[in-house]
């Protein structure tokens, strides 16, 4: 098997070649967690402490509050909610009515919110008070296209799990309370989350559940093309998150604090922020959104030992005045994803916490961790390591995605294991085109693997473009990173567009000329690769995460011709 699979010479000790999945669905994890660990802190919440136990009665209020809405086996729930303890009660108790749980991303446009609740066919929405107007546009945008899935919505309120001190400041702020209070009118399909859990019943459910069952559909991120509605089953999830758990061998169960600021409406947070955790019989320490100061005070009043997330936060934390002073050396794991790890990051990071930071990979078609650098051993600059136990990674051509490519030679990223999704909602053809003949899911990354089974990953398949057929492909980093040799230069994404390289361009307060740039790449770079067109921007379209939406400047480009 070593020799088939080199990286498994360089897994740690004590981490298993192959993880066994029990046939449970996921929503018994958080039930083990509870019979081991009853007692035992499940959430932290700005001071509020919630208990395994508690923690599984909502649960299970919450899961019967569904059924009594005739919730079926099946149905599908979108969750608009940050990380409050309500997402979490909100999604195992949406498993355990045998529900499907439906994430969409922070921020998502309103219309493409429609889309999202149209083509899922949500019956049901859990989200904030103070979302209400986004919900009252919604339900226009349904009425509109003669679409009407939407049954119920639940209203919850940002301080309902706050404690009573922090919630009495939030109800004598009248611009708070103005902010989060409900405008609208409830009505037969609206609800208070808060009443539903006030039903009696705290026994699970009576539902029939497999693991093989449809359990989230996580809507990508959209970088390079529309979102696409991911279907991860019960096994997938359970899957993944034992996978990763026994990528930290050295963890110990009820012990664990996890500070968990990544959104669980990414399939990253969901895995690392909630459902390893909860494997664990961890805390989770729940942060709604990443603000420096209040997380570093955060790890200065609790403890985290493990704190999952991405670069920018690792670098927002390490580049804050003072820092030491908040006793961040509780920290003894990070796993980073979702971007590239400067190494210069990751070492005055690990110099703060004297704890390990490493770097993974993962995407949302595949649970989504697949690959990850060892905690304690070799850890290769610009790598995203090796893959974890029980899954498979080889590098196929660019053109079929079929043949497999000589060590050290680029090609398309392909994985398999148990992690790895059902398909994609309601798209049977988009769902053939990323799977091969042997069963590999088509990452879309081109990546390298060397000798050691260590990956690389070079650029999205989509961002590479081919300057002169049929000749070697170019990749969008091979314009960016002379451009980044350009003092003036803040940050620079390139895009091909009708196969010729587009830069845009963040300056710093001394804006280059457009001309004097082309000039520097055209000393730097072969014809092919030179930037046909600079164009200054103030900030990129991006994701939550940071990542650059490729497509969206592809419209500036356009938008940018028509104004010539």
């Amino acid at each position: 098997m070593v020799l088939e699979r080199p990286w498994l010479a360089y897994y740690d000790d004590g981490v298993p070649y192959t993880v066994a999945i029990p046939r449970v669905p996921l929503n018994y994890l958080l039930r083990s967690a509870t019979n081991r660990f009853p007692r035992q802190g499940a959430i932290i919440f700005e001071g509020k402490r919630i208990t395994y136990h508690n923690l599984q009665q909502d649960v299970n209020r919450f899961a019967n509050a569904l059924r009594s809405l005739r919730v079926e086996r099946g149905d599908r729930v979108m969750l608009l909610l940050p990380n409050l303890p309500q997402m979490v009660i909100a999604f195992f108790g949406v498993l355990e009515a045998g529900a499907v749980a439906v994430f969409t991303l922070p921020a998502t446009d309103p219309k493409e919110l429609i889309r999202q609740v149209r083509e899922s066919g949500a019956r049901v929405l859990v989200t904030l008070t103070q979302f209400a107007h986004l919900v009252e546009e919604i339900k226009a945008g349904l009425v509109e296209e003669k679409v009407f899935p939407l049954e119920h919505i639940i209203f919850t309120h940002v301080g309902d799990y706050l404690p009573l001190p922090r919630r009495l400041g939030l109800m004598l702020s009248r611009e708070r309370r103005l902010h989060h209070q409900l405008e609208i009118p409830l009505d037969a399909g609206t609800h208070q989350f808060k009443r539903l859990l006030a039903i009696p019943d705290q026994n699970f459910p009576d539902v029939d559940q497999s693991p093989e069952d449809l359990a989230v559909i996580q809507f990508t991120g959209g970088t390079t093309a529309a979102p696409k509605g991911v279907m991860l089953s019960h096994r997938n999830l359970i899957a993944n998150a034992l996978q990763t758990r026994h990528w930290l061998p050295s963890f110990i169960e009820g012990k664990e604090r996890f500070l968990c600021v990544l959104p669980f409406s990414h399939s990253y947070g969901l895995t690392t922020a909630l459902n390893v955790p909860v494997a664990l019989g961890a805390t989770l320490i729940l942060k709604p959104t990443f603000e420096v100061v209040d997380v570093l005070k955060t790890i200065q009043r609790h403890h985290p030992t493990v704190f999952p997330g991405v670069p920018n936060m690792y670098l927002a934390i390490k580049d804050f005045p003072g820092v030491r002073k908040f006793g961040i050396q509780s920290i003894k794991a990070c796993v980073s994803g979702s971007a590239p790890l400067p190494v210069e990051v990751q070492e005055a990071f690990e110099k703060l916490t004297r704890g390990r930071l490493v770097e993974g990979y993962g995407l949302t078609e595949a649970g989504p961790v697949t690959h990850a650098n060892p905690l304690n051993g070799l850890r290769k600059i610009g790598s995203i390591g090796v893959p974890l136990p029980s899954t498979e990674a080889r590098v196929v051509d660019l053109v079929r995605g079929r043949k497999e490519v000589k060590v050290g030679q680029v090609g398309e990223l392909a994985v398999r294991g148990p992690q790895v999704m059902l398909g994609y909602w309601d798209n049977p053809e988009e769902t053939r085109s990323v799977f091969n003949a042997d069963g590999f899911l088509l990452t879309g990354d081109v990546a390298q693997m060397d000798s050691d089974g260590y990956f690389r990953i070079i650029a999205r398949k989509a961002d590479m473009w081919y300057p002169s057929r049929p000749g070697t492909p170019a990749f969008p980093r091979d314009v960016e990173e002379v451009l980044f040799e350009i003092p003036q230069v803040k940050e620079a994404a390139v895009v091909a567009i009708a196969n010729q390289p587009v830069a845009f361009i963040i300056a710093q307060r001394d804006r280059p000329q457009a001309d004097a740039l082309i000039a520097y790449c055209k000393r730097r770079l072969p014809p092919d690769l030179v930037p046909r067109l600079v164009i200054f921007v103030d900030d990129f379209p991006r994701t939550f995460i940071g990542k650059v939406i490729r497509r969206e400047l592809v419209k500036l480009f356009e938008q940018n011709n028509q104004g010539h």
